[in-house]
């Protein structure tokens, strides 16, 4: 249970992954931006720990980190609003991590649906990092006796992890964390151009399947035109019968602040074809502002390490007493 008047704090994280495609932008993004004035304190990481669960190019990473911060910034991330950090510059996460983990049972993590899928995918080689990143994502959150963490549907599993875990730690070493809750986020999972079963992603084999916000109006509209829809010429929204043209719907709805309803009716009497050009379009306007900004401040790699610098050294205030607090309750000091 929180105290009445205490601090209400939201924490979310996204791995430096380079630049961040419109399901990104659409599904997370948006919605912190949005949470920056609606919270009383409000972090956002980038959470290069995680990533490191899969093997990296030490050069890439360090490049993906400044380019998701200028990503971040440029979409309308604020440093004078939130805290934004790198995680890996703040310590206190690693040493929470490792007490939480000790404080988990093997088959809660094996039994995780994220890390059946992700071993499967690796051919059950998968790392210790792998299974146990859900603990990390726990010590996140909990450094900062988070309130808040806006999440995707497919995290929820996860959340409930966290929320275990700190009534965990509350039952046996006395009230402390308070119980997270999940923010779900608005939009739901954008879909992949290509094959709308599955969610867009980054590491799409078929680079026609994802649009990167950094994408020229030119890729954009060859990537909408190649979108898969169906037969029916008709634009209507029906996610289980026409999943490939709600796709479409759904993008344009998020893009252009409309109803989904809306949507449809302003696009009555056009066929598909014509349609994708119209969602192009409004993708391209949305995006224009935003792939200005990110090309003008990747340009000023100094800016953005200081950003990184002055948000972990912000970060690291909040969370050390908080890693104090948990090392005391443990007899560890």
């Amino acid at each position: 249970m929180r105290k009445k008047g205490s601090v209400k704090r939201v924490f979310s994280g996204i791995q430096p992954t380079g630049i961040p495609h419109l399901g990104n932008y659409l599904g997370a993004i948006e919605t912190w931006v949005k949470l920056q004035d609606q919270f009383d304190s409000v972090l956002y990481s980038i959470v290069d720990l995680h990533s490191i669960t899969i093997p990296q190019d030490p050069a890439v990473l360090r490049q993906s980190i400044l380019d998701m911060t200028a990503a971040l910034l440029a979409c309308g991330i604020n440093p004078e609003k939130s805290i934004l950090f790198q995680q890996s510059q703040v310590s206190e996460h690693t040493q929470l991590s490792w007490i939480l983990t000790c404080m988990v049972r093997l088959p809660r993590l094996q039994h995780l649906h994220q890390w059946k899928t992700k071993s499967a995918q690796q051919q059950r080689e998968g790392t210790m990092g792998l299974l146990t990143y859900p603990v990390l994502q726990a010590a996140d959150i909990l450094s900062y006796r988070s309130t808040h963490v806006p999440v995707g549907e497919d995290q929820i599993q996860h959340m409930e992890l966290v929320q275990d875990i700190a009534r965990g730690f509350n039952k046996k070493y006395g009230q402390f964390f308070p119980v997270p809750e999940a923010v779900l986020t608005s939009m739901k999972k954008v879909k992949s151009l290509r094959d709308p079963s599955s969610k867009m992603s980054k590491s799409d084999s078929d680079k026609l399947a994802t649009v990167r916000i950094t994408d020229s109006p030119e890729e954009i509209v060859l990537k909408f035109r190649k979108a898969v829809t169906d037969f029916t010429s008709e634009v209507t929204y029906d996610p289980v019968g026409r999943p490939g043209v709600s796709n479409l719907v759904a993008i344009h709805a998020a893009v252009t602040g409309l109803s989904v309803e809306e949507v449809v009716h302003l696009s009555a009497g056009l066929d598909t074809a014509r349609y994708k050009l119209q969602v192009a379009d409004a993708v391209i306007e949305k995006l224009a502002p935003i792939k200005s900004e990110i090309e003008k401040l990747k340009t000023d790699r100094d800016h953005l390490q200081k950003v990184l610098t002055a948000g972990s050294a912000k970060a690291k205030e909040l969370a050390s007493p908080v890693c104090q607090e948990v090392k005391t309750r443990l007899g560890l000091c």
